[in-house]
């Protein structure tokens, strides 16, 4: 569990579930299910990210991409992506 302060409060991250795939030299994208744990509550997202892997195999992420646990925002979005 991944854990992030700010601004005062604590906040806990957890993976449910990821999948990803790899592309060109060492690039990666990958997909998961998270939670967000505080004191304040619950709350589950998806993360789409991009990384990439250093020469000693370790992982960096660039950038992060979180889409909202609502069924209209996921719809919307596979459709899109589908008729690019």
């Amino acid at each position: 569990m991944e854990q992030v302060k700010e601004a005062g409060r604590n906040v806990e991250f957890e993976t449910i579930a990821s999948d990803r795939i790899s592309f060109g030299k060492n690039n990666f994208l990958e997909v998961a299910r998270k939670r967000a744990v505080s004191k304040d509550g619950t709350t589950e997202f998806v993360s789409i990210s991009r990384g990439y892997t250093m020469r000693d195999g370790s992982e960096r992420y660039k950038s992060s991409l979180t889409i909202p646990e609502d069924e209209e925002v996921r719809k919307f979005l596979i459709e899109k992506l589908s008729s690019i």
